[in-house]
């Protein structure tokens, strides 16, 4: 005769046959990758350009002055020949001009053209499928999401995984709880000379400048410091 389980044997079932954690946000991350992904491929005989060369536009549209091969390549994660070849394919198609580097007459730039602005700006807007899934959660969600998304930057950034990242926690400029008593705004930027939350944290700006790595480290260790985000 056989006996039912108790909800409790079947708990520990059920647990002991789940993958941990840390698998399953890995499962689901990839999965939102191939989404991603998916949709540059099925947009780009749309804009007419590749997703890579999508994002040479988007990387090209946040630097004014315009960027040189070598910076192209590393900020991509991707080989020089790789990027010469998408840069000139794009320059081919008069979305990107070639100029010379002012600071070095030997050596081009490369910026935008009118009609590449104009496209840079359509690859850049994020598809609506995943500005609804980001809809889905709620504010305070969302910058606890921010803040996870920094910390795995860092990590795969301090490992060599991907190229650097022009985040704040690594600005010259941040200033981390610096307004102890505002939860709201605890932090500072230096450069536009405003307090703001871990919900403004940029991920990419344009305006960011490296701090030396003893800078960074404290500044890191101060943002960790910090309390729980507080949605603006």
């Amino acid at each position: 005769m056989t006996r039912t389980r108790s909800a409790k044997q079947q708990a520990m079932s059920f647990e002991a046959a789940s993958a941990p954690l840390d698998e399953r946000l890995i499962v689901g991350l990839s999965k939102i990758g191939m989404a991603l992904k998916s949709k540059a491929w099925s947009r780009a005989p749309i804009d007419g350009v590749t997703p890579t060369q999508a994002q040479i536009l988007a990387l090209l549209r946040g630097g004014a002055d315009g960027l040189r091969l070598s910076a192209i390549a590393e900020a991509l994660g991707i080989t020089t020949p790789t990027a010469s070849e998408a840069v000139g394919s794009l320059v081919d198609k008069k979305l990107v001009r070639r100029g010379r580097d002012p600071e070095d007459g030997r050596a081009a730039r490369f910026s935008l053209t009118p009609r590449g602005e104009a496209t840079a700006a359509r690859v850049s807007d994020w598809p609506d499928f995943m500005l609804q899934a980001i809809a889905a959660l709620d504010a305070g969600e969302q910058a606890v999401m921010l803040r996870a998304f920094v910390k795995m930057i860092r990590t795969m950034q301090e490992n060599g995984d991907i190229p650097i990242q022009r985040m704040c926690v690594t600005c010259r400029y941040f200033r981390p709880n610096a307004h102890p008593d505002d939860p709201r705004r605890p932090h500072h930027c230096a450069f536009a000379d405003a307090p703001f939350g871990d919900s403004l944290i940029r991920l990419d700006c344009a305006d960011q400048q490296p701090a030396p790595v003893e800078q960074q480290n404290h500044q890191w260790a101060r943002w960790l410091a910090g309390a729980i985000p507080q949605p603006i």
